[in-house]
C-alpha cells in the first residue's frame, strides 16, 4: 500500500477509535491492532496520537485554507460570496468526522489548539462575505449565513428527512441570508 494510503487509513481508524472510546482512552497499540500492523509500522507514519490528530486536522483543513486564499483574490460581489458559502459547505461536510471529534474531546482540542485555528479560518472567511461598512443587521446576516452552514452540517442529523435535501435547504438558507446582507 502506498504511503499516502497507509497514512489515510491510520487517520481513519484512529478517528474511529477516538470517537468510540475517546482520545485519552485510545492508545497507539489499539490503533495498530485495529489496523493489523505492528506498532513500529504505525510509528513510521506517526510518532504520537497528537501527530495523528494534527495530521487529520491539516488534511481536512486544507480545503478551507484554499478557499480563504481563493476568496482573497475574488471581487466582493454577491456571486463570489455565494460561491464562498457553497465551497465552505462542501469543506465542512468533508470535515464532519473531525468536527465530531473536536466536539466530543473539547479539552484535548484546547490543548492542541486546533479549535483556535478553526476559529481563525472562520473569521478569515467571514471577512470576505461581510462588508466592513454594512449596517449591523447585515453583518449579523453574514455571520448567520456561516453559522447556518455549521449548524446544518452538524445538527441536521436529528431532523427527519433526506440528507441531501437537508443540506440543500441549509445552503439555500445561507444563500438567502447573504443575499439579504448584500441588499439584493
Amino acid at each position: 500500500m502506498a504511503r499516502g494510503n497507509t497514512r489515510q487509513r491510520i487517520q481513519d481508524v484512529a478517528l474511529e477509535l477516538f470517537a468510540e472510546q475517546g482520545y485519552e482512552k485510545t492508545s497507539l497499540r489499539e490503533i495498530a491492532e485495529r489496523l493489523d500492523v505492528t506498532k513500529a509500522a504505525l510509528y513510521y507514519h506517526f510518532k504520537t496520537k497528537e501527530d495523528i490528530i494534527i495530521g487529520i486536522f491539516q488534511d481536512l483543513a486544507r480545503p478551507i485554507d484554499e478557499l480563504v486564499a481563493w476568496a482573497g483574490e475574488q471581487p466582493r460581489t454577491l456571486e463570489t460570496k455565494q460561491e464562498i458559502l457553497r465551497r465552505y459547505q462542501k469543506a465542512l461536510r468533508a470535515a464532519t468526522p473531525l468536527f465530531r471529534f473536536m466536539h466530543e474531546n473539547q479539552a484535548t482540542v484546547r490543548d492542541l489548539s486546533i479549535g483556535l485555528t478553526f476559529k481563525e479560518r472562520f473569521l478569515s472567511l467571514n471577512q470576505f462575505i461581510q462588508e466592513p461598512e454594512a449596517p449591523m443587521k447585515d453583518k449579523v446576516r453574514a455571520v448567520s449565513a456561516m453559522f447556518a452552514l455549521h449548524a446544518g452540517t452538524f445538527f441536521m442529523d436529528n431532523v427527519e428527512g433526506d440528507p441531501e435535501e437537508k443540506q440543500e435547504a441549509v445552503l439555500e438558507v445561507a444563500l438567502d441570508l447573504i443575499e439579504q446582507a448584500q441588499g439584493a
